[in-house]
């Protein structure tokens, strides 16, 4: 175990209370569910500009890691974070909101590009590969007004169902990833 490099699990969000709730912060939330449910209390520290969090889980270790260079510079933490760990792209899982799907939906994704998400258009500039893992969480498209208002807004009350539903299926499809591979993730979660 100490001799394999552990998968690096990244959330994607914006630092600070005032985007606690947001949806672009639904990737913080659900790293934040799987060291929850993973450990009764994961110790978080600071390093490579980003809160981190070191579980074992059975054969293998997950680095968790939340960047705190807000979303447009996530790279700048993913990237030495690999770097230090000897990750290769193949174990980074990235957790992020995604506009194109409609709230509560969820895909296991294995590399691609970054479809206009700018915290993976840096990570894929800085890292120079984008054949990490990806879980697309849906947080849905404005019908009305700009993306970028809409992903920096709040979670109405109304949606709070959904969420944690999504939150939930968020944690399981971690796990999955982890523990069976991603290819046993997809067909298991990929659903439309």
């Amino acid at each position: 175990m100490a001799d394999q490099a552990p998968w690096l699990l990244v959330g994607l969000g914006n630092p600070g209370a005032r985007y606690a709730r947001t949806r672009h912060n639904i990737g913080f939330m659900a790293v934040d569910a799987w060291c929850d449910k993973a450990t009764s209390s994961p110790s978080w520290s600071e390093k490579w500009k980003a809160q981190v969090a070191t579980i074992g889980t059975g054969s293998s270790r997950v680095v968790a890691l939340k960047p705190q260079t807000f979303m447009n510079r996530s790279g700048q933490s993913v990237v030495p974070a690999a770097q230090f760990l000897r990750v290769p792209p193949a174990q980074i899982l990235v957790v992020h909101d995604e506009v194109d799907f409609q709230l509560g939906r969820l895909a296991v994704k294995k590399g691609g590009g970054h479809g206009g998400h700018n915290g993976l258009r840096d990570i894929l500039q800085l890292l120079g590969n984008g054949d990490f893992l990806r879980i697309r969480l849906g947080v849905g498209r404005p019908v009305h007004g700009e993306v970028a208002d809409h992903v920096l807004s709040d979670f109405r009350p109304d949606e709070g169902q959904v969420v944690d539903d999504l939150l939930e299926r968020a944690v399981a499809a971690i796990t999955c990833v982890t523990r069976e591979g991603v290819v046993t993730a997809m067909n298991k979660f990929n659903t439309t």
